[in-house]
């Protein structure tokens, strides 16, 4: 017995292929097709639209998939001007939801991709309508996307202690648990931040010639990065934090579904600070703060204001 459905494909990145299906028929003649035709779990109006689209598809065996259960609602479509437009009109519709008594617990938004919650998540909060991600986490709340925010945070602010204890060693560049732990020492004693104890460390040579090279190459990425950043758009500025970090690299070298995931959320980060960018430009008052300030303080307070509002109804 052979079980397949000639109408999915979404083992492609391991290697299946669907013609092992559609020609099992020629490979093996005279074996009985059974077609598993009745769906228990949708609506027939939902079952006919997909009917009608996959029956585009070339070389299927052919099916036709119905059910005893109920009609259901009528399919509506949205053509949106951008994902913002998209993401407002998702949460008007779940407002006017809540308006007519029903619950949040009882709506829910389906995505592709894990990249494309950011915009969802930041229309969501700027509602006031608490949510909860299933299968995953909030997008400031991924790994990826807060070693990147901690890179600039550290460019903006190099007494950031949490940002820097962070990313000293993201991706792995050979600054071991001694090396921090020298490193933490002569901040406590000096009562300074770490990155001006982890200059003095260099400076006094406090540590083994290795261990040192490590912690100065750190250093130097940073400052090198305040250089190169500065003038730059704030979205130039993501993308080149992101890129000489190493962070892509380094989600490159794990491969898989998962790492694709991350290496597109480090992207959608840079989508985030070029809509900052067209919010800040139209919008700011504030002469006394940069621009990239002002996107890691939005960018913290969204992560903060999504667990606040993190209930059910």
């Amino acid at each position: 017995m052979a079980v397949g459905d000639d109408d999915q494909s979404i083992y492609g990145w391991r290697g299946a292929r669907i013609e092992n299906i559609q020609n099992l028929p020629e490979h093996f003649p005279g074996a009985e097709t059974i077609r598993l035709e009745q769906n228990y779990r949708s609506t027939q109006t939902i079952l006919s639209a997909a009917n009608a689209v996959i029956a585009n598809n070339r070389g299927r065996l052919g099916k036709e998939l119905w059910t005893d259960g109920q009609s259901g609602e009528k399919i509506s479509l949205y053509s949106a001007f951008n994902e913002q437009d998209e993401a407002r009109f998702i949460v008007g519709q779940i407002q006017r939801w809540m308006e007519h008594g029903n619950l949040r617990s009882e709506s829910a938004i389906l995505y592709r991709s894990n990249a494309q919650s950011r915009v969802l998540e930041e229309a969501l909060i700027r509602a006031g309508v608490p949510y909860r991600i299933y299968g995953g986490h909030r997008f400031y709340d991924r790994l990826e996307i807060k070693n990147a925010l901690a890179y600039l945070r550290l460019v903006t602010n190099r007494d950031d202690d949490t940002a820097m204890e962070r990313i000293i060693n993201v991706p792995t560049r050979g600054i071991g648990t001694r090396t921090l732990d020298v490193v933490r020492d002569q901040a406590r004693q000096e009562n300074i931040s770490m990155w001006r104890a982890a200059n003095e460390v260099v400076e006094y040579k406090k540590l083994p010639a290795r261990a040192l090279s490590a912690l100065q190459a750190f250093l130097d990425l940073i400052n090198q990065l305040d250089t190169d950043t500065t003038g730059m758009t704030l979205q130039e500025q993501t993308e080149h934090a992101i890129e000489r970090s190493g962070l892509i690299e380094h989600h490159k070298k794990e491969k898989g579904e998962k790492a694709q995931s991350r290496i597109e959320n480090l992207e959608e980060l840079s989508s985030a600070a070029k809509q900052f960018s067209q919010q800040w430009e139209a919008n700011s008052e504030a002469e006394d703060v940069t621009e990239l300030s002002a996107f890691l303080d939005q960018a913290a307070l969204d992560a903060g204001d999504a667990q606040a509002e993190d209930h059910q109804d």
